[in-house]
């Protein structure tokens, strides 16, 4: 029963009031290890992999279908890497791969770990704002982003490999579908997400650090791209699971 209800067995819909994705690079060698055998990377230029960090502030999270008042609000932080997967029709999926994601609240992370395979545990959330910047911070998950909110005409950030923040966009978030592997039953489950007037807007990032990607091991990562966007209605919908079927297709392509 317990591992049924993991499976994300209903749909869940939440207002997102903001959501702010800071997105790094690394070359494609030090992430493969973090990501199971039924997903690859999506990369850039097939060289580039991605794990981004996303801070949102959520209201009224609760059941699709259950009214507002019924809802709870957070703030969620996600660090996740950017995958594909072949499903068994053989159609090729973009989306996220989780590695950890944390809450200000402790109803939200045992909620979380009943509902989903996220990892969720709860840390202190501290957000301060002056006239033109706004800082995000934990003392306890030692993490910290000070960005503009007033900065227009916002230059990629230095090192980016992309040429532009058209180019950047494809690698914002959030990307339609998030995976979790089965290694033991070899089954995937798959994580649809649904948003309207999805409009990423850049942003300067003025300060960063985050200790849980120093433990990941990367070796310089770079920040790509940094994007918010604000009020926005979400759902996700009910979790599907499929058998990895890998040893079909390597035999049939033989």
């Amino acid at each position: 029963m317990l591992a049924f209800l993991k499976n994300h067995p209903f749909a869940v819909e939440a207002f997102f009031e903001s959501s702010l994705v800071l997105t790094f690079t690394v070359p494609k060698e030090q992430l493969m290890h973090l990501i199971p055998e039924c997903l690859e990377l999506d990369l850039f230029q097939d060289q580039w992999a991605f794990v981004a960090v996303a801070m949102v502030q959520t209201k009224d999270l609760r059941p699709k279908g259950f009214p507002a008042f019924m809802g709870n609000d957070f703030f969620l932080i996600g660090y996740r890497v950017f995958v594909r997967y072949t499903n068994n029709a053989g159609k090729r999926l973009r989306g996220l791969y989780i590695l950890k994601s944390e809450t200000d609240k402790k109803k939200m992370e045992f909620r979380g770990n009943l509902f989903t395979h996220y990892h969720y545990s709860t840390t202190d959330i501290r957000q301060t704002e002056q006239e033109s910047v706004k800082e995000i911070q934990s003392l306890q998950s030692n993490f910290q982003v000070l960005f503009s909110k007033t900065e227009e005409n916002v230059s990629l950030p230095q090192g980016s490999p992309f040429a532009d923040w058209k180019e950047a966009r494809r690698f914002a978030g959030p990307l339609p579908f998030t995976f979790t592997y089965n290694e033991k039953t070899k089954e995937v489950l798959i994580i649809e997400g649904v948003r309207q007037n999805w409009v990423p807007q850049p942003v300067k990032i003025i300060n960063y650090h985050f200790e849980f990607l120093e433990k990941l091991g990367l070796e310089n990562p770079v920040l790509a791209n940094a994007f918010i966007i604000k009020n926005i209605p979400y759902y996700w919908k009910k979790g599907k699971i499929e058998s990895w079927k890998q040893k079909e297709r390597n035999f049939r392509a033989f």
